[in-house]
């Protein structure tokens, strides 16, 4: 059965039901880019913890990189998401979905390199290795249908997926079988 959809996109891609806190990191897509892709990851900082606004600073460049001996290894990197959902069920949109937000890096989905230039991207708070909670639950799944209701998705996908090899994410804990039951678009890589 599909979940109900609550949430509506303005002209530029923003959601209504997101807080929004506009990243530096992002730029054009190219022109005439279908959004086809959706590309799920998970995130925390420093790794395995889930309390402070450290994902958020490093989306805004606002990371204090001496703040964590781990942060060095990340230092100065460019990135952002559309999307981020906190451990809560927390909604925030950090890039309007008309632009392309750097989420992939690296990646290739059916033949396609440059997964950003065609796709959404989904940070959830956590770690490959814990499951999400049904809070997250209770926010991604309205949001995939608004997405699939608002751009032509073929496929929502791990960044695992469309880096293999590289990427982890969103670990074996996501439950993949909720997506797929969540009106009807199947899981391709």
């Amino acid at each position: 059965m599909p979940h109900p959809v609550p949430h509506s996109f303005d002209m530029a891609g923003w959601l209504s039901a997101a807080r929004q806190l506009p990243s530096p990191n992002c730029d054009t897509r190219p022109e005439d880019t279908a959004i086809e892709l959706i590309v799920i990851h998970n995130i925390s900082l420093p790794p395995g913890v889930f309390d402070g606004d450290a994902v958020i600073a490093l989306f805004l460049n606002r990371l204090d990189w001496d703040a964590h001996p781990y942060y060095q290894s990340i230092r100065d990197i460019k990135v952002s998401a559309h999307f981020f959902i906190r451990r809560d069920g927390s909604l925030i949109q950090f890039v309007p979905c008309s632009l392309r937000a750097w989420h992939a890096g690296v990646s290739s989905w059916c033949a396609r390199e440059r997964c950003n230039d065609f796709s959404i991207g989904i940070e959830l708070e956590g770690t490959d290795d814990l499951p999400f909670t049904e809070a997250q639950y209770a926010s991604l799944l309205p949001l995939l249908d608004t997405l699939k209701q608002a751009y032509p998705i073929k496929a929502i996908v791990g960044h695992s997926d469309i880096a293999p090899g590289r990427k982890t994410d969103p670990g074996g804990c996501f439950e993949w079988e909720r997506v797929r039951g969540g009106g009807g678009l199947k899981r391709s890589a």
